[in-house]
């Protein structure tokens, strides 16, 4: 037995070691994380400094100078040679024609303008930004949160606090936070002065005390933060520092410079302001409370300042065994003063003190702290002893030791809302006390009973002296106030008695029968759609939430204020989603591990509490998640969307645009292909981690999951869930028979996607009846990358920008076969399905997802992925001689296809299966 024993004892200790070291490991890259994002915004803010240079007219005629000096020397301004240059406008023209060269230059230089254009225009809104992401960012951000969302959330209080009071903090914020974690709250404190933090724990709390903060521009923000997202803010204090009129009676301001009571005055109403704008108030006090209701504020508790856990410990260590025989030769009273605004307080007991100095020799006066002492004390040499202020447990020492101590307050409503804090802090080392009949002090201070009482010269004298004539009355009344404020004063009671009042215990179960909970996470989210993944993610949460599953999302988002790196909720069709600010210039490192943006998705993961996590497209916010959800036991599934887990390129297109037809990754072939590739081999063995660790993975196609599964990926632990699209919402209208064919092309003038081949292919076919219709998707971003005009064809040619979801429909009527020659095996073809759904024949590359649901001579041409343009051509051709075909044709396999409704069903099924058996890992609290 023993030996067990020691055995679950060093089991024990290890696992503490391990869990200080994962502390410190998180928190070492959490700095790092930090810093790197440091440099990134140093380096942004270069960017912008030297474009406002560029855009100067300094600026500019040295860039005329330098033009001036490289051309001098045979250079062009971008380092080609101006012999190189000639050569290739001299190609363009003699195989496309002058017309062409000009063309081709004029689109040049009008992109060059408009590029310089929006990057003027960034720079300028990054540099004179001055307002909130909620005013500059639009809809959702803008958008109340309803407050009834805050029952979706782990209960959560946040302090949003002023951190450089020590004693302030200990007694209104440790204290605090000690409090309600006894009732099962969760509790975070953040400094005021650190916004991005304050922000960021906003989004996940579901209360909310901002305790001695001022109303400064940026606390401001926090209060309308704090509203939109349904809050109701206490503001909480343990002093009357924001009524004017009654802090100028505090004759302690006597004590200050000019400067520094009109800081004080000045500050008074800021705190008034930020005591309105929260519209709740806490006080220490009775006095005080009473004073924010005549400041204008309804909703008033009383908290009182009490004793911790950490004081009552540190008492029992300190507590010196008294007995009323004890005869010393001196008799110590001890005055803790803490700072010199207490002058005119000492001066209500001075003369009382003096005289009892004066009757009684063995009396002696220590001072811990700042004090301005009268001239009267001078006579009493070294009987009076001040010593500099100390830290909370060395002052409590020096109390220790003491016979007797006082608590002067002059008779002012300030010091009425004071709190009785030098009385707790005597009782509980059974210490007596002599206090001023303030508020505070007479709610336990019963004169005579635990402490005495005083007021005016000669109670001060006659109350000291008493107490140090009568050993047995001292210890009597130090041992009942101990017991008097344990009883009423412990956090256990104080939580009970009075923070429960505030903050009501909660329930933190869930209750029995309630929906799966699922938390997904892609890269872009709404309002920032963007790309057929993130069409795919929003239409799965969507869906998923009609299933009456409860779904948050987990997204990047804008930075607030234009600078603060922090979380931002908000809501789309009613699922909460959590978006967090990434770099825009991250780097692949960042975009594999970012510990900031880790540490976000934890809070939101402890927040919202899901029973399974669904990893879309997280490139950028990285491998964390999956930590994260390791250390919460919370299973993850992972969608293997593109090539993001094996390639550092994601889509395994290689520098020069040409993809690389790897199927067992080698490093050794990528090393040669990613530059600085010193990475690859940490990449690899935490990309393998992490699917390991997975709960499953799905895969959008059969072709795409055989990739991953020639990567060591296991066949049980890999699904096909095949992704929807948006079927047509108007009918197709009749093709004209006889009219020329009509081709579409939508990849743009990517090589990888197979442009090149189809301009090569369409200007060797020889007949004329056919029309190609292009998109272009950089006509969106104001300038053109694909020019019709130099191409040498029998046929017609058209250029239209990007379509969207309202145009998709027009751009399929204007085509009856689309062309899909890409260049690198997808994982699944989105245009694709869009066009089979139309009944719009396919000639696309095999194999790969995007030829998965053609069968060839049915509802497509399959054609080899070998890069050569006469396999198109050949194609392209074969479709023109018959294309007769085309005038009632209609895909006999449309009802094959997936839905979103078919792909909603399956991966709910899939998340079903991997949570179902998982136990309620928040039955109690959890924090």
């Amino acid at each position: 037995m023993v030996t067990d024993k020691i055995s679950r004892d060093e089991l024990e200790t290890r696992l503490q070691d391990a869990e200080a070291l994962l502390a410190v490991y998180r928190s070492s890259a959490v700095i790092h994380s930090m810093r790197a994002d440091a440099y990134a915004g140093e380096a942004a803010h270069n960017r912008n400094l030297l474009t406002a240079w560029n855009g100067s007219r300094t600026g500019r005629l040295g860039r005329i100078l330098r033009i001036g000096w490289l051309l001098c020397r045979g250079m062009t301004p971008s380092g080609l040679s101006v012999k190189s240059l000639c050569r290739r406008a001299v190609q363009i023209a003699e195989t496309d024609g002058v017309g062409s060269l000009y063309r081709r230059t004029a689109s040049r230089l009008r992109a060059r303008y408009k590029r310089r254009r929006i990057i003027r225009k960034a720079t300028v809104a990054a540099v004179s930004t001055n307002h909130t992401a909620s005013e500059n960012s639009g809809q959702p951000y803008t958008a109340q949160v309803p407050t009834e969302r805050l029952r979706d959330l782990a209960p959560r209080v946040l302090i949003i606090a002023e951190l450089t009071l020590p004693q302030c903090a200990k007694y209104r914020v440790w204290q605090r936070k000690e409090e309600l974690e006894l009732l099962n709250w969760q509790v975070e404190v953040t400094d005021w002065r650190d916004v991005e933090a304050s922000l960021t724990a906003l989004q996940t709390c579901t209360e909310v005390i901002f305790y001695r903060v001022p109303a400064f521009p940026s606390v401001k923000g926090l209060f309308r933060e704090a509203r939109r997202l349904g809050l109701s803010p206490f503001w909480e204090v343990d002093d009357l520092i924001f009524d004017a009129a009654e802090y100028r009676q505090n004759g302690n301001l006597a004590s200050l410079s000019g400067e520094e009571q009109r800081e004080l005055l000045f500050g008074v109403g800021l705190f008034l302001d930020a005591l309105k704008s929260c519209g709740r108030g806490i006080a220490s006090t009775r006095a005080l409370g009473d004073a924010m209701r005549r400041a204008g504020v309804g909703d008033v508790y009383v908290i009182e300042n009490a004793l911790d856990g950490q004081t009552i410990a540190l008492a029992d260590t300190l507590r010196v065994r008294r007995s009323a025989d004890d005869n010393p030769e001196s008799f110590l009273l001890v005055y803790g003063s803490g700072t010199r605004t207490h002058d005119a307080d000492f001066r209500c007991c001075a003369d009382g003190v003096a005289a009892a100095m004066d009757a009684e020799p063995r009396l002696r006066l220590q001072i811990i702290g700042e004090l301005t002492l009268p001239e009267t004390f001078r006579r009493f040499g070294g009987r009076v002893q001040q010593l500099p202020g100390r830290d909370y447990p060395a002052y409590m020492a020096l109390l220790a030791q003491a016979d007797l101590t006082i608590a002067p307050l002059e008779a002012t409503l300030f010091n009425d809302a004071k709190s009785n804090i030098k009385f707790l802090e005597a009782a509980i080392l059974d210490v007596p006390a002599v206090c001023s009949p303030r508020d505070a002090f007479t709610q336990i201070l019963k004169d005579g009973h635990n402490g005495l009482l005083a007021e005016g010269a000669d109670a001060w004298r006659d109350a000291v002296l008493i107490l140090c004539r009568d050993a047995t009355l001292r210890i009597r009344l130090g041992q009942q106030a101990r017991e008097d404020v344990l009883r009423r004063y412990r956090p256990e009671a104080v939580a009970r008695d009075q923070v429960a009042v505030c903050f009501p215990e909660p329930v933190t179960t869930f209750p029995k029968g309630r929906p799966l909970r699922v938390m997904s996470a892609n890269i872009y989210f709404a309002p920032r759609s963007f790309g057929g993944a993130t069409l795919v993610a929003e239409e799965m949460v969507r869906r998923l939430s009609g299933q009456g599953v409860d779904v948050a999302v987990f997204t990047s988002g804008p930075y607030l204020d234009g600078r603060y790196a922090a979380s931002l909720r908000y809501e789309v069709d009613g699922v909460p989603v959590v978006a967090t600010p990434l770099p825009i210039d991250i780097d692949r490192v960042a975009g594999l591990d970012n510990p900031r943006c880790t540490a976000q998705f934890a809070a939101w993961l402890d927040a919202f509490r899901p029973d399974v996590v669904h990893l879309h497209s997280v490139q950028g916010l990285g491998l964390g998640m999956t930590q994260a959800c390791l250390e919460r036991g919370i299973p993850y599934v992972i969608t293997l969307h593109d090539a993001w887990w094996l390639c550092e390129r994601q889509f395994m297109v290689r520098e020069d645009g040409r993809y690389c037809f790897q199927r067992h990754i080698d490093l050794r072939v990528c090393a040669r292909c990613v530059d600085g590739a010193r990475h690859l081999a940490l990449r690899a063995e935490m990309m393998a981690a992490a699917l390991k660790s997975s709960a499953l993975m799905l895969a959008p196609s059969q072709s795409h999951r055989a990739l991953y599964m020639e990567n060591g990926v296991e066949a049980d632990r890999i699904r096909v869930n095949r992704n929807g699209f948006t079927w047509p919402q108007t009918a197709r209208p009749h093709r004209q028979s006889g009219a020329p064919l009509r081709f579409g092309y939508v990849g743009g003038a990517e090589a990888v996607k197979g442009y090149p081949l189809v301009r090569k292919a369409f200007e060797a076919i020889r007949m004329e009846d056919w029309e190609l219709v292009l998109i272009d998707n950089k006509l969106n971003l104001g300038f053109a990358s694909i020019h019709a005009d130099d191409w040498k064809v029998k046929g017609k040619i058209r250029v239209l920008p990007a379509y969207n979801q309202e145009s998709m429909d027009r751009f399929y009527a204007q085509i009856d076969v689309l062309l899909f020659p890409s260049q690198w095996m997808e994982s699944y073809g989105l245009t694709v399905r869009e066009a089979l759904a139309r009944d719009i024949w396919v000639i696309a590359t095999s194999p790969g997802g995007q030829a998965e649901d053609i069968v060839d001579g049915i509802n497509g041409t399959l054609i080899p992925l070998d890069g050569k343009a006469e396999t198109l051509r050949s194609a392209v051709e074969g479709v023109l001689t018959q294309k007769e075909r085309f005038d009632d044709y209609s895909n006999p396999l449309k009802a094959g296809l997936p839905t979103f409704e078919r792909q909603s069903e399956e991966l709910l099924q899939f998340l079903k299966s991997v949570s179902r058996d998982v136990p309620d890992r928040y039955s109690g609290s959890h924090s």
